[in-house]
């Protein structure tokens, strides 16, 4: 009988070497980079500073992930403010987060 798993283990999502520099060309290109681009680079600042202090990668990878996420969402974001749906009964998830947060 093998000791080994019968299943493969889930490895870490780890971006190509290139990805900050290919991501920050695309917010440049994007009509939101005014404020994109500066939002970027701080939370990149601020993850390769936390990087150092922690010898982890994670929180680079965070940001990559998090921006990859803006910008694949950016056009159905766009749709649905352009077709005039009223969103003003949703709760910010933010929001909810911290409630739970603190009811614990």
């Amino acid at each position: 009988m093998s000791a080994q798993p019968d299943h493969a283990p889930v490895t870490p999502y780890a971006p190509a070497p290139g990805a900050p520099a290919e991501l920050l060309a695309q917010l440049r290109a994007d009509r939101r980079s005014t404020r994109w681009v500066p939002a970027f680079q701080l939370e990149w600042a601020t993850a390769i500073e936390e990087s150092r202090r922690t010898f982890s990668l994670a929180g680079l990878y965070a940001v990559i992930q998090d921006w990859q996420g803006r910008l694949a969402s950016a056009p159905a974001v766009d749709a649905f403010v352009a077709s005039g749906y009223d969103d003003s009964e949703f709760i910010d998830v933010a929001e909810l987060r911290k409630r739970r947060r603190h009811s614990r």
